[in-house]
């Protein structure tokens, strides 16, 4: 696909995206059309095909984003030990951190699931796949150790990640708990939910 280069165009690009984060979070995909686009860019509409070559381009290109900056951060992030539980109070904090940060694009990921090809379907399902393998891998690790308790640990790992991924959709800032004691509040209920003792709060 051709870009354009150079900084104005990397920014343009990165506008199109933002913008179209935005849209598609409060219209959603389909009600969302490149012209609209285009207007909150401030671009002519045909302009956006420098960057995107379909609308349908442009979804799977914000998910695969999305997805590659988890899967990139909890890379940089995770922590050295080997330690499930430790481990999974690294992630707890990682995903709540990341998905109230980036509320928006977890809402689209999310929703527009259902506007992708069966082809594209696949390839993002494939990526969350990655994602939720991390989660999957501590529970396993724990159950085996015995610090952990599950009776399945795949369907602890969906349990978990729709508790925690929730925080995004009601999280403010402004709000009467701050990011630190919200982690540490699920970070007791996630260590409840696999039948490890709670540290002291």
């Amino acid at each position: 696909m051709a870009r354009t280069t150079g900084s104005d165009g990397a920014r343009t690009e990165e506008a199109i995206r933002h913008a179209a984060v935005e849209l598609i979070a409060t219209r959603g995909f389909e009600a969302m059309t490149l012209r609209e686009l285009a207007d909150k860019v401030g671009i002519q509409p045909g302009s956006i095909y420098r960057y995107f070559p379909s609308k349908g381009q442009l979804l799977v290109d914000l998910l695969v984003e999305h997805l590659d900056f988890l899967l990139g951060q909890w890379e940089r992030e995770k922590p050295g030990t080997d330690d499930p539980v430790e481990r999974l109070r690294a992630f707890v904090d990682f995903h709540i951190r990341s998905h109230t940060l980036r509320s928006r694009e977890v809402f689209v990921a999310n929703m527009e699931l259902r506007s992708l090809s069966s082809a594209d379907y696949r390839r993002i399902v494939a990526l969350r796949g990655r994602y939720e393998t991390i989660l999957t891998t501590i529970l396993k690790d724990g159950v085996a150790r015995g610090a952990f308790h599950l009776p399945d640990a795949r369907v602890a790992t969906f349990a978990i990640l729709a508790m925690l991924t929730g925080v995004g959709a009601w999280y403010k800032d402004s709000g009467r708990l701050g990011k630190r004691e919200l982690i540490d509040i699920y970070t007791r209920m996630v260590m409840q939910c696999v039948a490890v003792e709670p540290q002291p709060a």
